[in-house]
């Protein structure tokens, strides 16, 4: 599914069983508790706090999915092109970081 094809499976789904979009301060709020639910996970599987019993259930890949379609809806309510808006931020990444992280010590 391409990045134009998601962003109108999910303003079908919102017309078909949303009712509508939340207003973009709520889908803010709700951006923030997805990236928090995936911290979690992380901070479990790959930190090293222990799973609870409440979270043992989670998978990454769904809390992940949760964030993509909050951001999906953010983008559809505000007009932007995802397709566009990712193309023009690498385009700034690569300028701006064509080599540095070639040239970083650190990274060898």
């Amino acid at each position: 599914m391409t990045l134009e094809e998601a962003q109108k499976t999910v303003d079908d789904w919102i017309n078909q069983f949303g009712v509508r979009y939340f207003n973009e301060l709520t889908n803010m709020a709700m951006l923030t508790e997805e990236v928090g639910e995936v911290a979690r996970i992380i901070a479990r599987k790959y930190g090293e706090q222990s799973f609870k019993e409440s979270d043992k259930d989670k998978e990454l890949s769904d809390e992940l999915a949760d964030v993509l379609f909050v951001i999906i809806c953010l983008a559809n309510q505000t007009g932007i092109d995802l397709t566009e808006a990712l193309q023009k931020n690498l385009d700034k990444k690569t300028k701006r970081d064509g080599t540095r992280h070639k040239e970083n010590e650190k990274l060898k």
